[in-house]
């Protein structure tokens, strides 16, 4: 194979195809990872075979360890949005907070809907509602969209079973419980952050709101919506499942090592958990819907996993073939001791993010290229995976879908969604990264 220090200038070269491909050429994002990733082996001289048995070994690893997550995720997010249930949750907050502080609980509802169901579809399903209350709250349409946008956004990239997370977490040998419980304060931390940003500044603009349908028309809509805790189940018991399974491997075992550790290891397992949210979310559809949901809503979240499932293998690919090049070795005996620290991780998603836009696309390339490094410069994987979200939350602009669905949908022009939307994502992302790297003084 080549040098260490050559097979790191190509790694440059690759990251680079990896954005000209999907940014400029506009190219699914598995066909470039795929790509590159044959590219860079042969660029190394890696044999043949082996460079085979490394992608396809990456991508069934990868698709083995999270793929039934995703698709159970993608599953229970699509039945929440059609059984009116993310509605309902959002309802609830909103009782909470009072609807004088509309935009925390806009914000809020996002923080919790995002976590099953992607950022742009939770946006796009709780817009109606975001406007009907802004105009029955009196609030600016610009600070309730950046509040709902953001609140999305910060769980999004931060909290597993989203893709990305997971998929990090998963390509890093992170703890998923640890994941998930840190996770969550970081998104807490990075959802106030645009939630500050949206009620100090974005609520200085007036979008000029035209309801199209008031709050009870949009909750008739739906008819009788599902109760709160039931809405709310399908989502928290598998979190708590998987927290609950960390906790009885901490070392020391504080449930023991008998039988109850087994059974909350294996009820813990993503797997298994995610699977139970499925049984429990259809609990939530109505009679006169149960055939459509077997067969239609099912069929939807399947084909919502569909992509997500190609890339994130893909990243697993890649990251395999990294693995395995000179790279490793050279940056091990010449960089090893480096005081980089999470920097590294942090600042490889927010160029990927701002590049070529995908979050999702950011952090499972970021993953894939700190796979190896990360034992080299000590760092601790499950803070490694939230500086990487935290970097992928950063400056959504127009390149980023998202960017287009949050000031579409809120009537904001391109130029006004730069100084509110744009801005907001990253100040809340680099907060987040500031809360990461407090933790990391104590882990």
């Amino acid at each position: 194979m080549v040098s260490g220090p050559i097979a790191l200038v190509l790694l440059v070269v690759a990251v680079v195809l990896i954005i000209f491909g999907t940014a400029k050429l506009q190219m699914n994002a598995f066909v470039v990872l795929i790509g590159v990733a044959f590219l860079y082996g042969l660029a190394v001289m890696m044999p043949l075979t082996e460079i085979v048995d490394r992608i396809t070994g990456g991508f069934g690893g990868t698709l083995g360890a999270i793929g039934i997550v995703i698709i159970c995720g993608t599953i229970i997010g699509t039945i929440l949005e059609k059984t009116g249930a993310a509605i309902s949750i959002t309802q609830a907050i909103l009782n909470v907070v009072g609807q004088k502080r509309a935009p925390l609980a806009m914000s809020f509802a996002g923080f919790v809907v995002s976590v099953p169901v992607f950022c742009d579809s939770g946006y796009v399903i709780l817009t109606p509602l975001n406007k009907a209350l802004s105009v029955q709250a009196k609030k600016s349409m610009a600070m309730m969209a950046v509040a709902l946008g953001t609140g999305l956004h910060a769980t999004h990239a931060l909290v597993p079973p989203t893709p990305g997370p997971i998929a990090a977490a998963q390509e890093l040998n992170a703890d998923l419980g640890m994941v998930i419980m840190l996770g969550l304060l970081a998104a807490l931390v990075s959802m106030f952050a645009g939630y500050l940003y949206a009620t100090k500044v974005a609520g200085k603009y007036d979008l000029g709101t035209e309801l199209e349908e008031s709050y009870d028309d949009l909750k008739a809509k739906y008819g009788k919506l599902p109760g709160t805790m039931h809405s709310m189940l399908p989502l928290l018991l598998p979190l708590l499942l998987i927290v609950i399974s960390s906790i009885a491997a901490l070392p020391g075992r504080p449930f023991g090592e008998g039988g109850f550790y087994n059974l909350t290891r294996f009820l813990g397992a993503p797997a298994t958990a995610l699977i139970i949210g499925v049984f429990i979310a259809l609990t939530l559809v109505p009679k006169k819907s149960q055939a459509e949901a077997r067969s239609e809503w099912i069929g939807q979240g399947v084909k919502n996993a569909a992509l997500i499932l190609a890339i994130t293998g893909a990243g697993g690919a890649f990251g395999r073939i990294l693995q395995g090049s000179p790279m490793v070795a050279f940056i091990s005996s010449s960089m090893e001791g480096l005081q980089i620290g999470l920097f590294l991780p942090f600042l490889i998603a927010v160029a990927l993010k701002i590049a070529q836009g995908s979050g999702t696309v950011s952090i499972i390339t970021t993953a894939a290229i700190m796979a190896p490094l990360v034992p080299i410069f000590g760092l601790n994987p499950v803070l490694t995976v939230l500086a990487i979200g935290s970097g992928a939350v950063v400056v959504s602009h127009a390149n980023d879908s998202y960017f287009w669905v949050v000031t579409q949908f809120a009537g904001m022009p391109a130029s006004m969604g730069y100084k509110l939307w744009t801005v907001a994502t990253g100040i809340q992302g680099v907060a987040s990264f500031l809360f990461v790297l407090i933790l990391s003084i104590f882990m």
